[in-house]
């Protein structure tokens, strides 16, 4: 994992003075309106990866049957509308919406933070589709400015948000130009990514184009496209290149699990469903991501299944699994992650796969665990891919085998193995214990309450369109 030391920065707010007179006010008394680019840079990175790890340990990895909860587990029963440890990450996109938007109006009122331009569009385009991939369609084109545009915007829809102009794929291309056309000498500071590498923010943008590719595939030929990006070959190929940024062992940077109590901390467990697809591999990566149970008299490693209604279903925490040391003692070795080698390495496997590109299809697999494994600190064994994660195993489809891998790796990273699944099917989720959703695993984030408070009128109408605020109604590209 790429190693950048870094400290969070005290942002300097500016807050406007209220008035008696409503109408004259133009200026929101809480927003930030006079910050420096690189400080809400620095902000809007760290916050985002930061929230959105802890999010995908509480409540990703439970949709995606990575870990379950022992307690406080209405979310893991896929009652969603009930988040308790986690599960309401609607705010954490908008936030940092708002915040990257201050920081890319800057970038284009003032020639001096003009460098800021394209990560802020490659950062917009990021977090944009985290957002609409989890809800659906969401506010998007008139959100964001509540300065100087509507506080109540409507829901745009999610094919548009992926495909009209300002939306992921064209802030995408704007945001590539915008750093080729930069002739300036003044550095991007505030990265904690890239440390100012303008042309790693480059090839990041390359690798999302081909993740958010793959993700409509099903809705629109996306071959072209693919076969260019792949030919060019200006995407992440190696953990060096990795769009992420580390933890520490120390408040206020490391991993927000290690800060917060210990009896949240082992709340959390082995799934059953993770447990079994790791064990049949007999993949080392459940000693990185788990430690042996207590009860164990050979170090073994047990999982629950998932969604067990605690009221009536006695569990002893010595029984099960708890997460591996590097989600607490030792958080050094963790990162937030935003793209990695591994993800863009499986996903140009799975366009091989469908006949998107043109190459070998066992190569990019290969390519993809071994990334995966350096990643995660974890040595290969020699006969690994001989063995059940073989591409072409009995038993299985190379298709299965390049999802469950993008599965496994995808521990903690926000919600992307849930996704992954709601997209593809693979791998095989188990019905959950206690299922208050009628037995079904959500294939959508629900809308929080803040959202029909807030803006009722055009929340409504979303409401409609997803029968009820369901968690059972598919969004666009899985139509």
């Amino acid at each position: 994992m790429k190693k950048i030391i870094y400290t969070i920065a005290i942002l300097a707010f500016t807050l406007a003075s209220c008035t008696k007179d409503f109408e004259d006010i133009n200026t929101n008394p809480n927003a930030p309106v006079a910050v420096q680019p690189s400080l809400l840079l620095r902000q809007v990175i760290y916050d985002f990866g930061e929230q959105m790890s802890y999010e995908g340990f509480v409540a990703g990895d439970l949709l995606a049957q990575h870990r379950t909860a022992l307690d406080f587990n209405l979310f893991d029963r896929h009652d969603l509308k009930s988040p308790q440890l986690g599960g309401n990450p609607w705010p954490v996109f908008f936030t940092n919406l708002r915040d990257n938007e201050i920081i890319l109006k800057q970038s284009r009122e003032a020639t001096a933070f003009a460098v800021y331009e394209g990560p802020a569009l490659i950062l917009k385009a990021y977090i944009a589709a985290g957002l609409t991939d989890l809800f659906g369609d969401v506010p998007y084109f008139e959100a964001f400015n509540g300065v100087e545009g509507t506080v109540t915007p409507k829901y745009d829809l999610q094919e548009d948000i992926y495909q009209n102009e300002n939306g992921i794929f064209d802030n995408l291309d704007k945001g590539i130009t915008a750093i080729q056309n930069y002739g300036g000498s003044i550095p991007l500071e505030g990265d904690i990514l890239y440390n100012g590498n303008l042309e790693s923010w480059v090839k990041f943008a390359n690798s999302l184009k081909i993740k958010y590719l793959i993700r409509i595939s099903a809705k629109i030929d996306v071959a072209a496209q693919l076969q260019t990006l792949f030919t060019n070959g200006n995407y992440i190929k190696s953990n060096a290149e990795n769009a992420v940024f580390d933890f520490t062992n120390s408040e206020p940077n490391s991993f927000r699990l290690a800060q917060l109590r210990v009896g949240d901390f082992n709340n959390f467990v082995l799934s059953e469903t993770m447990e079994e697809i790791l064990s049949n591999l007999n993949d080392a990566r459940i000693g990185t991501f788990f430690r042996p149970f207590a009860n164990s008299n050979s170090n073994g490693f047990n999982g629950l299944i998932n969604g067990i209604n605690s009221s009536t279903t006695s569990t002893a925490l010595s029984d099960y699994s708890l997460a591996g040391k590097s989600f607490r003692e030792d958080t050094s070795t963790l990162d937030a992650n935003f793209m990695t080698a591994w993800e863009t390495s499986f996903l140009l496997a799975e366009a091989a796969q469908k006949g998107f590109i043109s190459t070998n299809v066992a190569t990019l697999y290969n390519e993809g665990v071994t990334l995966a494994f350096e990643y995660w600190n974890t040595d290969l064994a020699a006969t690994y891919l001989t063995g059940n994660a073989n591409l072409n195993a009995l038993g299985t489809t190379p298709l299965e085998q390049i999802i469950t891998q993008k599965w496994i790796a995808s521990v903690i990273n926000g919600y992307e193995g849930w996704i992954e699944y709601r997209r593809t099917g693979f791998p095989n989720l188990k019905s959950v214990s206690a299922s208050l959703n009628k037995g079904l695993i959500p294939v959508r984030m629900p809308y929080p309450a803040e959202a029909a408070s807030l803006n009722s009128e055009n929340y409504k109408v979303a409401e409609t369109a997803t029968n009820g605020n369901s968690l059972d109604i598919p969004v666009w590209w899985n139509e």
